[in-house]
């Protein structure tokens, strides 16, 4: 039998507030356990939440970003459940009136575009962490993150492989980080992913019964997770058994899904308005005054990128991936005359590689978007190559000076003096009798041979442009 596979996300992104979503007590992520729980994280009694406005005014600019309806009224609710970490007996939530209702995602799957549904997108705050190491069979319980604001946002159930699910959750993650409302750290927990997975048969309309796997903390996890539960239900099912409804949990280390618990409904967790928070509602002007700080989306901006750049699709889509790289690269086109092609291959390369090794971000490159283009200036000019550019390249990282004092330090200029280079093509040639009758016989490719014995009796430094055109001047009239 032929399976379709159903799947649908639930990802929680921390909102970037200096505050908690009902409290004054801070966000910094790293802090002694038990040290950023105040009175309102700890439910002491007498204690009533305040919203964060901050924490509204983002959900409504991911909501205008996905082209959603911003709900002008939201009511906050109490979702009751006990666990360790939640210090109220229930979490506040949204559950009947979001703050943000239908919206829509477009992703490319094998340069075919995909529209993915989002259901809603709702906030709430985080419970908090609950530690099973170095605790000699007990659980510690960290309160730190207990009130720090979530935007929780559904999606439809329209993704129907584990790559359309990857696609969709890395294109919501750099949304939320061009937005500047989530940091989309995936190690520390501010940006994470439920699935709900199931299986039918191909042509069946009916959904099949759901397993949600919960917590998945990176791309790679997620496509792997969802991969594993399709198999494991249509194994079930093909054994003659029946997929239970359940909260699953993904072990990265055995590589499989382990039933956690069964999975309730709505209707377990009891949701009723908040009596100490009234309906939140916003007008139009606070709406608008959010629509006005919207920075160019990721989609315009690749688009813009193409025109304006003469950029492939593939060189838009990994500069613009973030909105820091997207916006080093247009500062160094604007010093680096007319070749945003130059300036795309060093910023995707030879920048990127550099900051991959050191794992640093763009924004902490030792190397500023001027300094690289003075870099480019230079073999715009013909001062160095390509190739000797890249050891320029290497000194600057190192914060050895600017790009003219490494040329001048290390006297890495350029040899253009046709009268040297046509000195060293001779030398070259009357050393390698050999194969000068090789090229005369026919056999071209000991050209390159050539070229680089000319690179390398000039130590690199010979122009390669005119390299090139003199030796096979030379070698003609051989």
């Amino acid at each position: 039998m032929e399976w379709e596979t159903v799947i649908g996300l639930e990802v929680h992104a921390q909102l970037q507030t200096k505050s908690k979503i009902f409290s004054s007590a801070s966000t910094a992520y790293g802090a002694e356990p038990n040290t950023q729980a105040c009175n309102v994280d700890l439910a002491l009694p007498g204690v009533l939440p305040v919203m964060n406005q901050e924490a509204a005014r983002m959900a409504v600019k991911f909501g205008l970003a996905i082209g959603a309806k911003v709900n002008k009224r939201s009511v906050f609710a109490r979702k009751n459940y006990f666990y360790p970490d939640l210090p109220k007996g229930y979490q506040i939530s949204q559950f009947e009136l979001p703050i943000v209702g239908l919206g829509k995602m477009v992703i490319n799957i094998d340069g075919k575009e995909k529209v993915v549904g989002i259901t809603r997108a709702h906030l709430e705050e985080d419970a908090g962490k609950s530690l099973h190491e170095d605790f000699q069979g007990m659980t510690g319980v960290d309160l730190n993150r207990a009130g720090t604001p979530l935007l929780e946002i559904v999606s439809e159930p329209d993704m129907r492989s584990s790559k359309e699910a990857v696609a969709y959750l890395k294109k919501v993650h750099e949304l939320v980080r061009y937005l500047e409302i989530c940091d989309g750290n995936m190690q520390e927990g501010s940006f994470r992913c439920d699935a709900n997975v199931s299986v039918r048969p191909k042509g069946q309309k009916e959904f099949g019964t759901r397993a949600e796997l919960k917590n998945i903390n990176s791309f790679r996890f997620v496509e792997k997770a969802i991969e594993i539960e399709i198999e494991r239900q249509i194994d079930v099912i093909e054994s003659g058994g029946k997929v239970v409804q359940e909260t699953r949990l993904y072990d990265s280390v055995k590589d499989t899904t382990r039933s956690m618990r069964s999975k309730e409904e709505a209707n377990d967790y009891r949701y009723f308005p908040d009596p100490d928070l009234p309906p939140m509602v916003l007008d139009d002007e606070t709406i608008e005054a959010v629509r006005k700080t919207l920075p160019e989306l990721p989609d315009a901006k690749r688009t813009r990128f193409i025109k304006e750049y003469g950029l492939t699709n593939y060189d838009a889509g990994v500069l613009t991936s973030t909105r820091a790289l997207a916006d080093y690269y247009e500062s160094v086109c604007s010093h680096v005359k007319d070749n945003a092609k130059l300036a795309a291959n060093w910023v995707s390369g030879e920048l990127s590689a550099f900051l991959n090794k050191e794992s640093k971000d763009i924004t902490e490159s030792p190397v500023s978007a001027g300094q690289l283009a003075s870099l480019l200036n230079r073999i715009e000019d013909q001062t160095i190559s390509g190739k000797i550019a890249k050891d320029v390249f290497e000194a600057m990282w190192a914060s050895e000076g600017s790009v003219d004092e490494i040329i001048d330090k290390k006297g890495l200029k350029q040899i253009t003096d046709s009268g040297a280079i046509e000195k060293i093509i001779d030398d070259v040639l009357a050393a390698n009798n050999v194969q000068v009758e090789q090229y005369k016989n026919g056999q071209e490719k000991v050209f390159g041979f050539f070229v680089g014995q000319v690179m390398k009796a000039s130590k690199g430094k010979a122009n390669p442009g005119q390299v090139n055109e003199m030796l096979k001047k030379k070698l003609a009239s051989a």
